[in-house]
């Protein structure tokens, strides 16, 4: 019997990601050291990968994060994603600057044949005129989204190189369905946002921010006036995506947020900031067990996501990999890539001796330092 050609049968998400770069244009596809040290002997004929987060049990502690403009990823876009998430029980955050209506989106739940179907949580961006996301948000309660999440990282955004060089601009039949009302006439241009970043000069900056007026990205947020303004405006659970800093990890716990989100934003924002699984230690220390922590960000093998439940993460969202599987195959390589992190999970639990994940704990893992084990 031949072997399995990876181009068509992938095994892994390095092999889906393969896929996806080959399919996908180049505007659009644009640890730590840290080892396992397994324990023997140990009873692991039955592993149990479920997690309970806000009084909800997912079958692996692994969502799919939010990311703009999926349509660019593959035909289905946001309802393939989506239903990949519903029809195995996983949480989905759909991107506020999604390429599907959020009431489209939010449909898959009901129309899914699984019993259990998981909560989807819905992503925004705060404007300089906060009003202006209101009926937004207010869009996404309606329409049956439990939590709101804020990235909080994006008072601008960050010096982009790629996107400087080759400006993404949504191709014809597609565009920005939560925040664009009509439909757009005339040459296409990139976003009011991506405008700025592109801005050569402080005058440029200016005219730029002129031009956009409320809708900017807001640069005057502060925890007393945001987290009030969510809290009056919305019931649904408030979710801070963007925390690197423990300082700001525990100001999260002091202004009462519902959970919060390691996150680099991908390392598209700022320069030199620590990978998500560095900053991840210092967070979970602040927190306290308060509140989840949420890890987003370089998730690639189940051996990935056990460094990051062993280090202290509630729960853990992927990105990218969900985007190279919709690339591949639709919502059926979405789904592809979450069995391949869910079995990889499943055999790095049995080999590490642990069952279930209350028994993962730093006291598996070691630092490799010139070539020799010391513990964290």
């Amino acid at each position: 019997m031949a072997d399995k050609d990876p181009k068509n049968d992938p095994i892994t998400v390095d092999q889906v990601e393969s896929i996806a770069r080959q399919k996908l244009p180049s505007n659009v596809y644009n640890y730590y050291a840290l080892m396992i040290l397994p324990r023997i002997l140990r009873d692991v004929s039955q592993v149990d990968t479920s997690v309970a987060l806000f009084q909800r049990k997912f079958p692996i502690p692994v969502g799919i994060a939010p990311s703009a403009m999926q349509k660019l990823a593959g035909q289905d876009g946001e309802m393939g994603m989506a239903g990949a998430a519903a029809a195995m029980g996983l949480n989905f955050t759909l991107s506020s600057n999604s390429t599907t209506l959020l009431e489209d989106v939010a449909s898959v739940r009901t129309r899914c044949e699984v019993r259990s179907v998981a909560p989807f949580w819905f992503q925004i961006y705060l404007t300089t005129d906060l009003e202006h996301r209101v009926p937004l948000i207010k869009r996404a309660e309606a329409a049956g989204y439990e939590a709101l999440v804020l990235t909080v990282d994006t008072p601008v955004l960050g010096n982009r190189i790629n996107e400087r060089q080759t400006p993404l601009i949504l191709p014809e039949g597609i565009r920005l369905e939560n925040l664009e009302p009509d439909k757009i006439q005339g040459t296409r241009k990139p976003s009011p946002n991506r405008i700025l970043m592109d801005a050569r000069t402080p005058e440029q900056a200016k005219i730029a921010l002129q031009e956009i007026g409320g809708k900017a990205h807001s640069a005057s947020l502060t925890w007393e006036s945001t987290i009030k303004f969510l809290r009056e405006t919305t019931k649904m659970k408030i979710i801070l995506k963007g925390i690197l800093a423990p300082e700001d990890a525990q100001l999260a716990v002091e202004y009462g947020v519902d959970a919060i989100i390691v996150s680099n934003h991908g390392g598209r924002q700022l320069d030199s900031v620590p990978s998500t699984i560095q900053a991840l230690p210092g967070v979970v220390e602040a927190v306290g067990g308060r509140i989840p922590v949420i890890l987003d960000g370089g998730i690639r093998r189940g051996s990935d996501l056990f460094k990051a439940l062993a280090l202290g993460a509630d729960f853990v969202l992927v990105g990218r990999p969900a985007l190279w599987g919709l690339a591949f195959d639709g919502q059926k390589g979405v789904e592809t890539v979450m069995n391949i992190l869910e079995r990889e999970l499943t055999r790095t639990m049995a080999l590490a001796g642990t069952s279930n994940l209350q028994e993962i704990n730093s006291s598996l893992l070691r630092l490799s330092v010139d070539g020799r084990l010391s513990k964290l």
